[in-house]
Parts: C-alpha cells; structure tokens; sequence
C-alpha cells in the first residue's frame, strides 16, 4: 500500500495553501461579517486553476484527478468555508454535470467559462418541501413543440444567484414511469430566459460570503438542445452527481477541521495559565491529541474513497462514509477550539467561531447525516 501523494499532488497542496493563506485569510473575516460574495476572490480562484480540475483542457478543464481536486477543497476549507464552498459547487455540481452528461454543443458552450472562473452554474435539487425526500420535487416541464415550459422553484442553490451566474441545472418532473413513480428530467436553465428569477438568500448563519439562492421558475421556455443527456434520465443524473459531491463536503469538513485544530493548537501554546500554556494541562492535551487522531482518520477514508473514484471503481459507500464522519468531525474539533479558547473563542477576532458556525451546514448540505447513514446502512445489507 503506498499512502505518498504524487508529486503534482503534493505541489497543489502548497499552491493552493499559499494562495488560501494570502489572498483569503486576510479578507474572509470582512467578507463573512458583511455577508459579501466576493466576484473578484473567485475570478482570482479560476485563475490559479481551481474549477474544472477534472475536465480535460479540451473545454480549458486541467485534467487532473478527483483527489487533487479534493485536495484543492481541503486546503481552501482550512482558511474559510465559504470559498471552498464557491469552489466546491463550482465544480462538483455546477460543471460536473455538464461534463459527465452534456452533449458535445453543450460543453463547447458552457464549460470553457466555467473552467476559467469567468462564470458559475448552479445545480437546483432542493425544494422548499423536498429537501432530504429529492423525490418529492414539485417543479414540472410540460412539452410544447420544440420547448419544455418550466414551473415550479428551487432554494438553498449555491453559485445561482450572483454576477458571475451563467445559469443552473434544474430536475423537474417531465412524467410518470411504469408503476406511478414520477419521471425526472434535468435541464440547463440559462441566466436571461423569460421567466426565471434568482433572489440571493440573506440571513445565514454559517458560508455568509457564499453565494446562496431561491430559484423561481414561471412558464420558463427551455428549448429542447437544454435538455442534460436524456429525457427521464434526471433521477439517476442527480445521484451520481451527489455521490462526487459528497466527496468535495467531506474535503470541506476535512479542511475545516485541519483549520480549527491548528488555530486550537496556536492559542494553547501561547495562552499561559498556573505558570505554563495551556497545552501542557491533559485536558488540553487530550483534546488535541483526539482532533489529531480524528484528522488522520477521517483523510485515510475521504483519500480512499477518492482512490476508488479515480480507478473507477464502485465509491458510493466511501463517499457516504466520508462525507458523514469529515463533516461530524468538524463539529467535534470546531467544538474542542472554541472551548480551548475559552471566553475568546466566541469573539470573531480570532475566527474559531466562523468555524463552528461554518461546519453546520456540512451534516445537512448534499444528504444530511441522517440521509448518509440510510445510504450506508443499505449498502451493508441492513
């Protein structure tokens, strides 16, 4: 078993470290506290090579493989998750789709700017009244000649409804499948088509400088081109997207994790109590020594599960696992810096509470923990 990155790996780690450290920590906290999408931060993101990572240089992609995409998203999320969060939408469910299931014509159009950064696609599953429950979506398509007219709406979509916003892939019901089950069917929904609007959501608690959206969709025309791969083939699209998804949330709750453990461990070297820091009393030590442990596993199984992804092989139950165990460890080491920070740790200065905040989204975003252990459990034949 060999656990060394490749070397290319290794360089994006320090790379996208450098850039996290330099162009993010000093604006994240500003960009948080003013609930403020940053178009400049992500077009410097796109140029330093972070979305498409995985899409051949044909459509202006890189061309690597998922882990060192994954570790891109790690490595952002250490500094701030809300631009990872940008990243991560960017690429597992703005161009991923499009890149797996688009037809040729499409990616030609649409992915040479999504892969630069000069533009963002949103990916609209959730529903006001379907969020876990994906099949209980309400939007539909009716077939009109040569279009689909679009009703219905979508909330919670990441990257839909900023500037840089190109448009969002949409699921809606197109019918009804043998044995009454409703038929999905996605289609690319262009900024600019009559009928469709995205109103930014204010008011988080946690991704605040993430651009977060409500999507409306009234009598929308969608030509039939727009359809994604095939009509009925929307359900199936939309698993296999949130299977890689899980992938870059568990690189998310990684990254965070790494963050917060090392703000914990800055503060408790230098924060001195009874004549010594705080490092040396065990109840400190402990608390680091378990957020290391926990580190170290929780990288083993999201690596592994993208080794899998990578050789193509069957992941969907190292994505689920990943993704559950990296977005509670967050938690449980988020909670472990706030409380070595004492009275301190609830003042923004010093950002272990962006943190804490941050890391609640990861165990309900892209299938909540609940969700993940269904997903696990049947595929150990529970």
């Amino acid at each position: 078993m060999d656990f060394d990155l490749t070397r290319e790996q290794e360089m994006i780690r320090r790379e996208v470290r450098a850039f996290a450290e330099k162009e993010i920590a000093p604006v994240a906290a500003d960009l948080d506290e003013g609930e403020t999408f940053s178009s400049e931060l992500t077009r410097k993101m796109g140029r330093i090579g972070l979305f498409g990572m995985f899409v051949s240089d044909d459509y202006d992609g890189q061309g690597l493989d998922y882990l060192a995409y994954i570790i891109a998203v790690e490595e952002i999320a250490r500094v701030d998750g809300s631009q990872a969060a940008t990243i991560a939408a960017g690429n597992s469910l703005g161009i991923g789709p499009i890149w797996y299931f688009g037809t040729e014509e499409q990616k030609r159009r649409l992915l040479p700017p999504l892969c630069r950064g000069d533009a963002l696609w949103g990916f609209g599953l959730t529903e006001p009244g379907a969020g876990s429950d994906a099949g209980g979506s309400k939007t539909t398509a009716v077939k009109e000649g040569s279009h689909w007219i679009l009703n219905g709406s979508k909330i919670f979509i990441t990257n839909a409804a900023c500037d840089l916003t190109l448009g969002v892939t949409v699921q809606a019901i197109t019918g009804t499948r043998a044995g009454g089950k409703p038929e999905y069917t996605c289609f690319l929904v262009e900024k600019g088509m009559p009928g469709f609007q995205a109103r930014p959501m204010k008011g988080k608690m946690m991704w605040r400088s993430s651009n977060t959206a409500e999507l409306f969709f009234d009598g929308v025309r969608v030509p039939e081109q727009n359809i994604l791969g095939q009509p009925g083939d929307g359900f199936h699209q939309m698993l296999q997207t949130l299977d890689g998804g899980r992938l870059s949330i568990g690189a998310m709750g990684l990254g965070g994790a790494v963050g917060a453990y090392e703000a914990a461990m800055r503060y408790a070297k230098n924060r001195v109590q009874f004549g010594q820091p705080i490092s040396k009393f065990q109840a400190i030590a402990f608390k680091l020594a378990d957020s290391a442990t926990e580190i170290e596993c929780a990288r083993n199984l999201l690596y592994k599960a993208c080794w899998l992804r990578d050789r193509h092989r069957p992941f969907a139950k190292e994505a689920a696992m990943a993704k559950l165990y990296c977005s509670e460890l967050m938690g449980r080491v988020a909670d472990h810096a706030v409380q070595i920070h004492g009275g301190y740790g609830l003042m923004k200065e010093y950002g272990v509470e962006r943190f804490y905040r941050d890391h609640k989204l990861l165990e309900i975003g892209e299938g909540t923990s609940e969700v993940q252990r269904i997903v696990i459990s049947r595929h150990i034949g529970c």
